[in-house]
């Protein structure tokens, strides 16, 4: 756990798109989007991707997963989650959308047949589903959302702790107007958490496709004073050496491309 007044972030997955595996991704992980940032004695899972099955099972607190959107990707862990058959643990799951039973509707969507077996309030636990909110608190953690840019939508998390704050930016593609409201965003952050899924050359083929680079990630770092940067959502196509490569590239101590198993402590 966090030290008093400290944010600690645990990378649980980091890929986008699909898991992927092998010994040509190993030093990055293969699982997709998952982080546990744990502060004043909350936890909170940003996204449930399949990094989820690295999170705890047990929780002094209830935790809060936070999903930033629905696509599959980042809430494929659900399913598996041994939390969620826990008889009696209770999760707060927070989703995008307008009212409780619109949250519900959308989960259901992917876990219920024949899509998946069961429904995941049919698991045993006491998952409580609810509607994500632009400002809210955990405890003594707040937290608040903003529209990204991605198809079919995406919310920005901004996490504050004392005087800590870190940015969740994932599935967020740069432009003119979309990258001017993340700098204000997430000024001042301590750590920003950054969508690169490309480097400059692969984002040209790819335009459209609701995704970022590291570079970009770098200029709103700049723009925002931010502290620190993390790049996130890997593509599965990436290998460690070219992610390596793009790392080294950078060559800058606060920037760096995550790693699953990895803690950062703001």
């Amino acid at each position: 756990m966090a030290r008093d007044k400290s944010i600690r972030i645990t990378v649980l997955g980091t890929r986008g798109s699909i898991p992927t595996c092998g010994v040509n991704y190993a030093e990055f992980g293969g699982n997709t989007s998952c982080y546990l940032v744990e502060a004043g004695g909350e936890s909170i899972l940003l996204d449930a991707g399949s990094g989820l099955a690295n999170a705890p099972s047990e929780f002094v607190r209830t935790p809060t997963i936070l999903l930033s959107h629905l696509h599959i990707d980042h809430i494929l862990g659900l399913g598996t989650y041994q939390r969620l058959s826990i008889p009696g643990a209770k999760t707060r799951l927070c989703v995008p959308a307008f009212d409780q039973q619109g949250a519900q509707e959308a989960i259901d969507r992917l876990y219920s047949p024949p899509l998946w077996p069961l429904r995941l309030g049919d698991y045993g636990g006491d998952l409580q589903i609810e509607a994500m909110q632009d400002v809210m608190r955990i405890g003594d953690v707040s937290v608040e959302t903003k529209p990204g840019s991605h198809p079919g939508g995406c919310c920005l998390i901004r996490i504050r702790y004392g005087q800590k704050t870190l940015v969740y930016a994932t599935d967020f593609e740069h432009g003119d107007e979309a990258s001017a409201r993340l700098v204000e965003f997430s000024r001042g952050a301590d750590l920003l958490l950054y969508d690169g899924q490309y480097d400059g050359m692969g984002y040209e083929t790819h335009r459209g496709f609701g995704h970022s680079t590291y570079e970009e990630g770098i200029l709103v770092m700049r723009r925002g004073n931010v502290r620190r940067l993390l790049v996130v959502h890997h593509d599965p196509h990436s290998t460690d050496q070219e992610l390596l490569a793009r790392e080294r590239a950078v060559g800058r101590p606060d920037v760096q491309f995550a790693r699953e198993g990895e803690a950062i402590e703001i």
